[in-house]
């Protein structure tokens, strides 16, 4: 594989979560916050697995699957906080 490839795309996903973060500091809603923070999160796990085939340090591989685990939990707690908050502004009691 040609070596400069890896540090370059490494190098554009940075550029990108850059460019999620301005995303989060302007919303304007909490969607646009929430699809910020996955694409953190995705952009993080491309760049993990980046990192882990450049330097040859497949631990980083964990860490990427460790990454997907949370937002995967974190999407799924942003789909049912409406749901939660709809139930408690109906006079219904919340589920522990």
């Amino acid at each position: 594989m040609i070596d400069w490839l890896l540090p370059v795309a490494a190098l554009f996903l940075l550029l990108n979560l850059a460019a999620g973060l301005s995303r989060v500091a302007r919303g304007p809603t909490a969607a646009d916050r929430m699809l910020a923070a996955l694409l953190f999160g995705s952009t993080t796990v491309a760049l993990l697995l980046l990192l882990a085939e450049w330097t040859a340090q497949p631990a980083l591989r964990d860490v990427a699957l460790l990454f997907v685990l949370l937002a995967t939990i974190l999407s799924v707690a942003f789909v049912a906080l409406p749901l939660r908050a709809s139930r408690v502004d109906e006079g219904g009691e919340e589920d522990a």
